[in-house]
């Protein structure tokens, strides 16, 4: 009866379950705004600071310098602040570490500077935004605005890369920047407004309260679970990936495909649209067969690690394919499979989580699944300068991404299995808004 008694304490919202749903989606629609405007103004980066590849690669993992900790840290806050203050002053820190990037002084060591403080201030995003998007739903009803959050990566992309493109073609890559500063800003008054917690959220400082102390698990084995490692091998190559894309796909489509920089800001916005149908799609797919409480083809989780499989076949066309018509579809979906693992990860861990725990556990798998995002723009760098030439540098690149969402999928297809550890570790569902938890 807590989380019911505690929603009765709170009272009323002004947003109400979806108003959240889409103010959170508009939030990670900046988050990776954010991300994608470094991948958009690279190619004139590395001309103007005379830098090779490997360089720019170092200044795009410095984004993942404090991510995964601050992740972890900023995460486990929520047992003791209120999730709409923690994600008012995230929205404040991109902008304050994007903003800088607009003067002409700023080099080289600036941008690393405030990549580093970006990182900080995003790492803790998606996990601090599920867990309080969760305080809305039930476990049953989790699945659409979950996918329609992680939408808001897919989204961000596909507003910022034809607009940041314009951006600057009109005034210059630092202006992109400051775009993207300026509209963080605007969301954050937005947020103040209106940003509110949900019925269904744990009631902060539960560590001290016995009676919902009693219903936490020791999270040391909830991580050792199959449900949480599993999840975020999955979420780490489903990342891998993405942060690839972000970094690398635009250098790629001009430099060894010869597409000028319009065509390239419209293809990656198109395939970012492509990307946000798939997350869509799936999102309500698995809410029907939820809400049914029918078992699909394949156990709960399974199927993530097939998605995963087939975006792995897809990564490999890409890369190997000679002929456009056979390369380009690749991006229009078939890669995007994998970016489910995002949804289904957090969907997932959540269900094996007490939620006075939830905060943490999601913060942990974003601790881990973030080393992706360090590894990827270093190690693909150093693979495309280190070849003979940058075409065989990005095949070989690309086929690594391959082989790491092959081992995360099956890997995921055998021990995703988030209603069994629930059941294993003793973590009912949480009911729909409005109905009492069990005794």
């Amino acid at each position: 009866m807590l989380l019911s008694e505690a929603a009765e304490a709170r009272g009323g919202s002004a947003t109400g379950p979806w108003g959240t749903t889409w103010l959170l989606l508009c939030f990670m629609l900046v988050n990776f705004a954010d991300k994608a405007v470094l991948g958009l103004a690279g190619p004139d980066i590395m001309r103007e600071f005379g830098i090779s590849r490997q360089e720019f690669g170092m200044a795009q993992a410095a984004f993942f310098a404090l991510f995964s900790v601050s992740a972890l840290a900023v995460s486990a806050l929520t047992r003791k602040v209120r999730t709409p203050l923690l994600l008012l002053a995230m929205a404040l820190l991109w902008s304050a570490a994007q903003l800088p990037m607009v003067w002409a002084a700023a080099g080289f060591g600036t941008l690393v500077a405030t990549r580093i403080l970006l990182g900080a201030a995003e790492g803790p995003a998606a996990p601090v935004a599920v867990h309080h998007l969760h305080g809305w739903f039930g476990q049953r009803d989790r699945s659409l605005p979950t996918a329609v959050l992680m939408v808001g990566a897919a989204a961000g992309v596909a507003v910022a890369a034809p607009a940041l493109s314009a951006v600057i073609s009109a005034w210059g890559w630092r202006w992109a920047f400051g775009a993207v500063g300026l509209v963080g800003l605007v969301w954050a008054l937005v947020w103040r407004r209106y940003g509110s917690e949900g019925p269904l959220a744990p009631p902060v400082g539960a560590v001290r309260d016995p009676a919902v102390a009693a219903t936490e698990v020791p999270l040391r084995r909830i991580l050792l679970s199959g449900t949480f490692l599993t999840a975020s091998a999955g979420s780490f190559a489903a990342y891998w990936l993405m942060s690839s894309k972000l970094t690398w796909l635009p250098d790629y489509l001009e430099t060894v495909l010869g597409w000028d920089a319009h065509r390239v800001g419209l293809m990656v916005g198109a395939g970012a649209i492509a990307n946000g149908v798939v997350l869509l799609v799936h999102g309500l797919v698995a809410q029907r067969a939820a809400r049914r409480g029918r078992p699909g083809l394949l156990p709960a989780g399974a199927g993530a690690g097939v998605l995963l499989l087939l975006s792995a076949a897809a990564v490999t066309v890409f890369a190997t394919a000679d002929a456009d018509w056979l390369r380009v579809p690749m991006m229009f979906g078939p890669m995007a499979l994998a970016l489910v693992m995002m949804t289904v990860g957090q969907t997932a861990c959540a269900r094996i989580t007490p939620p006075s725990q939830r905060g943490v556990v999601l913060g942990a798998v974003v601790c881990v699944f973030a080393l992706g995002g360090v590894l990827a723009p270093l190690v693909l760098g150093g693979i495309v300068d280190a070849a003979a030439t940058t075409a065989q540098g990005y095949e070989n690149g690309w086929l690594v991404t391959a082989a790491l969402l092959a081992t995360a999928g099956a890997a995921t297809t055998l021990s995703l299995r988030p209603e069994r550890d629930a059941r294993r570790l003793g973590v009912p569902e949480t009911p729909p808004v409005g109905v009492p938890m069990a005794h």
